[in-house]
């Protein structure tokens, strides 16, 4: 199997999910809360800015299909993305898409 990584064209389109995200749910927030992606190969690092800090949120690892990425939530008590991490408020919400990483990123860790 290929390994699969996150092209120029997927990027942008990560890009206008995350912005439509941002525009909905932190409408008149922008200049304070926030979420970006970096993308690294494969890897998508979710990620939000808050009140001038950065804290990174999720990682999730692009399959070849927008809607079945896969998901690891940030443990800050490890300082780590875990995989088999499924015990945390708002894990229901991830469905597979960016939306929903984000959705239960935000039940996780709440602004």
């Amino acid at each position: 199997m290929a390994k699969k990584i996150i092209l120029k064209e997927i990027q942008q389109e990560v890009d206008g999910i995350i912005e439509e995200f941002n525009r909905i749910h932190f409408y008149g927030r922008a200049n304070t809360v926030a979420y970006f992606a970096e993308i690294k190969g494969k890897f998508l690092y979710l990620k939000r800015h808050e009140f001038g800090k950065i804290s990174p949120v999720a990682r999730l690892t692009y399959t070849g299909d927008m809607k079945k990425w896969e998901f690891a939530i940030f443990k800050w008590t490890r300082e780590q993305y875990d995989p088999d991490e499924w015990l945390f408020p708002g894990s229901n919400l991830f469905d597979g898409t960016i939306e929903g990483a984000m959705k239960a990123g935000l039940e996780a860790y709440p602004v």
